[in-house]
């Protein structure tokens, strides 16, 4: 670990669950920022990139990666190898107790396979990592976890959405107890895993926030459209991957229920397994026509599409197997082009806007409610108006990234630096 009045014992490991993503902007963003705060970074990666673009950041962090066997079995000479290795260090004998620990709870290939990983990971580990930090609770904590322990380091985590929501109390408990510092994004999981924390400040909250130089004002609107045009449609923008806990479904079938005198179209941006089957899905519901479907793409692009479009929706609910998001940088990255948003009243989603005044809120799974609102905004240019200028304003006072890089180059030991203006952000950013 680094020392929090000096400066780091050494680089620190961020290891991650695939790298790079396009779906994980704020990762990418947080470790480009922690560089230029002086902070010595190398990536371990779970997984092997499966998006062909990547976003400009990608390009302009400096940290070399290391790629882990994604499955033991593919590579099982250099699984052996790490075992050969490690059984010989002082904290093989613990973290082999801790995973058989682990896996009487949960008997499950996917501890076996951490542990793999975990193998490998200090195997390989150069001499000089000090620290270990694990970006989401579930699975690359459970490698940072068994590798610190098998190299005799200190490890953290940042927490974010699904891993909070979707994996055993028990296990959350103890990795809270081991960890030297936890973060997370939202004040709603700050609360759910300080409840679950040997100490009520072991988690602490920081929000992603937004890099505000990568997204500066849009230029105004001219277009004040109100759906009675057929040839001037209003653009209705989603953002996200198709999985469940995102809505479309729900997105999609209350568009369908938009009068059909209404003049609208809609654009997707976002990878997911349930893409083909949105699609499907818009196809009987006769909005084929209508949509647009543009799979992942780069930061540039979609920024482009912010500054088209008239109306962000984001449906967000919570998932069958409990999963569901934090705070989507998506709704920051709208707000901050002046979008106005329609979005669910999801404990996350209402830490950033205020119904009726920032933005609309509507009840998760209400497909009636959100067509209203969806149409109240498609009617209303002046509305529309009215709410981004509100949205915009207080994600550029509230939410730059700026302040929970500062909170976390303290939690890693940098020495204090001349932090970037915007000192409010600073201020709501963590506590």
């Amino acid at each position: 670990m680094s020392d929090r009045e000096g400066a780091p014992r050494g680089p620190v490991a961020f290891v991650l669950k695939g790298y790079p993503r396009l779906s994980e902007t704020f990762i990418a963003q947080e470790i480009r920022a922690l560089e230029r705060r002086g902070l010595d970074i190398r990536i371990v990666s779970l997984r092997h990139p499966t998006d062909r673009a990547i976003h400009p950041v990608h390009r302009e962090i400096d940290a070399p990666v290391l790629y882990l066997p994604e499955y033991l079995w593919r590579q099982p000479v250099r699984v052996w190898r790490g075992w050969r290795q490690v059984r010989r260090m002082a904290g093989y004998r613990e973290a082999r107790q801790l995973c058989l620990r682990d896996l009487r709870r949960d008997p499950t290939p996917n501890r076996i396979r951490r542990f793999g990983q975990a193998l490998v990971l200090a195997a390989e580990l150069p001499a000089e990592i000090g620290h270990l930090h694990a970006h989401f609770l579930h699975t690359p904590a459970s490698v940072a976890r068994y590798a610190a322990v098998l190299r005799g380091l200190d490890w953290s985590v940042s927490a974010h959405a699904k891993d909070i929501w979707t994996i055993p109390e028990w296990e959350k408990r103890e990795k809270l107890a081991e960890a030297r510092w936890a973060v997370t994004c939202t004040e709603t999981g700050r609360r759910h895993l300080a409840g679950l924390a040997p100490r009520s400040d072991a988690v602490a909250l920081c929000y992603h926030g937004l890099d505000l130089d990568r997204f500066p004002p849009a230029p105004a609107r001219t277009q004040m459209l109100d759906g009675s045009d057929p040839e001037r449609p209003v653009t209705i923008l989603s953002v996200g991957r198709a999985v469940e806990k995102k809505g479309y479904n729900d997105l999609l079938a209350a568009l369908a229920l938009l009068p059909s005198g209404l003049a609208w179209r809609f654009v997707h941006i976002g990878g997911g397994a349930g893409a083909a089957a949105l699609k499907r899905e818009a196809a009987r519901l006769g909005l084929d026509g209508r949509s647009e479907w543009r799979g992942a793409r780069p930061q540039p692009e979609v920024l482009a599409a912010y500054r088209e479009a008239d109306v962000f929706v984001l449906a967000a609910k919570v998932a069958r197997d409990g999963d569901r998001d934090g705070l989507p940088n998506v709704l920051l990255e709208a707000q901050s082009q002046a979008l106005p948003c329609v979005a669910t009243q999801l404990p996350g989603i209402a830490e950033l806007i205020e119904d009726g005044r920032t933005g609309v809120l509507v009840r998760p799974d209400d497909r009636r409610e959100l067509a209203a609102a969806i149409e109240q905004l498609i009617r209303s240019p002046a509305l529309r108006a009215q709410l981004a200028a509100a949205g915009e304003a207080r994600v550029r006072r509230e939410f730059d990234m700026q302040g929970g890089i500062t909170f976390l180059a303290e939690r890693f030991g940098l020495p204090p630096t001349a932090a970037p203006s915007r000192a409010a952000s600073r201020e709501r950013v963590f506590v």
